[in-house]
């Protein structure tokens, strides 16, 4: 695990952890903010940008991809190479709210916006826009619940955490 990670634009993100079993193509177009795990064995494309909030959490074996082929290679067959445009090709950036965490064996696609406070299931795959406290399972993902509904009982019964909570919980960001 490495402690700390220096973004390219220079900014440095103490608290930021990355395994370094973890592989990132295009560093260049990937937005981290401060506070975050990134697990064991993950794979973050972000040649059309990836923007991952404060305090995520991303366990392992996670792909987050803002490409994806998987339909024009039908299409074309072996014309696939060497066209310089192809139909079917999804691209498209990622965006992941802060304070959200993904569950191991997820695959996030192009073209995906997923609110911050967030639960996603393990072996999720997760594509389209979900809204702020969204609990997300399933193959299509879909959301099945709101993690505030998880989080009343342990605000009620610890007071002493809700201006924490508020803090990140309550802003526009």
């Amino acid at each position: 695990m490495v402690m700390g990670y220096l973004r390219h634009d220079g900014k440095y993100q103490d608290l930021t952890r990355i395994s370094n079993t973890t592989s990132i193509v295009n560093k260049q177009n990937l937005q981290l903010e401060n506070n975050i795990y990134i697990g064991h064995y993950n794979f973050i494309e972000a040649s059309n940008k990836v923007t991952i909030g404060e305090g995520c959490q991303i366990s392992n074996y996670v792909s987050i991809l803002t490409h994806s082929s998987h339909i024009s290679i039908r299409l074309y067959g072996r014309y696939y190479i060497g066209q310089k445009s192809h139909i079917g090709y999804i691209a498209g950036s990622v965006i992941v709210g802060k304070y959200t965490f993904i569950g191991p064996h997820t695959t996030i696609m192009p073209n995906t916006n997923i609110g911050k406070g967030s639960i996603i299931s393990a072996y999720s795959m997760v594509k389209g826009t979900f809204p702020d406290f969204a609990i997300i399972a399933g193959n299509p993902a879909k959301q099945i619940g709101d993690t505030r509904d998880m989080d009343k009982e342990y605000l009620e019964n610890n007071n002493e955490l809700q201006q924490y909570y508020n803090e990140w919980a309550n802003t526009n960001d």
